[in-house]
């Protein structure tokens, strides 16, 4: 194999390992929010056409942007949505031309779905 050869088929090689985790679409991302309900989950996330429907966890929800949407679910929302303790929901986007969806994982905030007893004190110590 002659240089050129194998410079082009390194450079390809190296183009196909970099472009796959580059190409790949963002994941969803969640975190809390003030809103007018209280406390309300922001999800966030990007899909390739505008007209597309997003649900969380079978749900379909109405999204504010357009490839890259943003949709408020307050929190006593998610719970009913969701299992107890649940530590991610589950985010799909769907064509609605071909219905096809593709679905991702979110991460919840920790401890958002759990009981939260009433502590008196928390002590933290260093090592």
């Amino acid at each position: 194999m002659s240089v050129p050869a194998k410079a082009l088929a390194l450079g390809i090689v190296l183009a196909a390992a970099c472009a796959s985790p580059a190409s790949a679409a963002p994941e969803p991302k969640t975190r809390l929010v003030s809103c007018d309900a209280g406390n309300c989950l922001l999800v966030t996330g990007s899909r390739a056409d505008a007209a597309s429907t997003v649900t969380i966890n079978g749900h379909a929800v109405s999204v504010r942007g357009a490839r890259k949407w943003r949709a408020s679910l307050p929190v006593a929302t998610v719970r009913l949505w969701s299992a107890p303790y649940a530590r991610t929901i589950m985010v799909s986007v769907v064509d609605d031309e071909t219905r096809e969806s593709a679905s991702a994982e979110a991460d919840l905030p920790i401890g958002l779905l759990g009981h939260a007893e009433n502590l008196a004190m928390l002590v933290v110590r260093a090592k």
